[in-house]
């Protein structure tokens, strides 16, 4: 329905929105026939000062859903933070964050989705702060995409290297079957790849090395091992073919 505070907020009349604010509170949770509550409309005409009065009166409005599931957060995620309003939005009421469309959408899919840089690292910032990061970062929308997945597949090196620093999860797979690296190769996106291929391959570069250190080590070591040994009737030959054997399973240095 219609109501006196939806004209109110298309308009920019914010001293008659706060009359009826207060002599009908119910209105600001109203739907109209677009599925736009009175602060969905303020969002989109870009009235900052209105939305901001209107939270200051009910800070539970940032979570009111509209048409398709969407709340005033993800509707500021998608055009960006040019006043502040996506800070003010997590200052007043953090938990919209968790919040989701009807396609299970978060504000990170709809920034990420949309480039939105400037919203997304607000974002990122309130996660951090939160014990439900983790849960934020690795919601999946309708399709399995992780934002993760839509950051690598737009080709968003900057929200990628901000969803790896919350461990996101990279082993994360779509509907589809994909990893966010192996989506980022289907779109041919190389910045992508390459952030997405380093988060896997310093770890076994990492072990490689210090496992041949280790078995370096004990090569040095096996002269007086094998010394020891010979007194025992042991055959050196034994111990370096067990070391050649290792070398052979990790497929570096020895005969590889």
């Amino acid at each position: 329905m219609e109501t006196p505070l939806h004209v109110a907020a298309e308009e920019g009349c914010i001293g008659f929105a706060m009359e009826m604010m207060n002599l009908k509170p119910s209105f600001a949770r109203k739907l109209n026939q677009q599925g736009l509550s009175p602060i969905h409309i303020a969002v989109k005409k870009g009235h900052k000062e209105m939305v901001l009065r209107f939270l200051e009166i009910d800070k539970d409005l940032v979570r009111v859903k509209g048409k398709k599931g969407k709340t005033p957060l993800h509707l500021i995620s998608k055009v960006g933070n040019p006043d502040g309003l996506v800070d003010r939005f997590l200052e007043v009421c953090p938990q919209s964050i968790k919040n989701v469309t009807t396609r299970n959408r978060t504000a990170l899919h709809i920034a990420a989705e949309k480039n939105r840089l400037d919203s997304f690292q607000v974002l990122i910032r309130t996660l951090k702060k939160k014990d439900y990061c983790q849960e934020v970062v690795n919601r999946k929308d309708e399709d399995g995409n992780t934002a993760l997945h839509i950051a690598a597949i737009n080709n968003q090196p900057q929200m990628l290297k901000l969803l790896l620093e919350c461990k996101a999860d990279k082993h994360e797979t779509n509907e589809a079957g994909l990893t966010a690296l192996e989506a980022a190769h289907q779109q041919n996106n190389i910045e992508s790849i390459s952030i997405l291929r380093d988060c896997f391959s310093p770890r076994v570069s990492n072990f490689k090395y210090k496992l041949k250190k280790q078995i370096g080590s004990f090569r040095i070591m096996l002269p007086s091992i094998n010394m020891f040994h010979s007194a025992n009737s042991f055959s050196s030959e034994y111990y370096h073919n067990s070391f050649d054997v290792i070398w052979s399973f990790v497929g570096v240095g020895g005969h590889h």
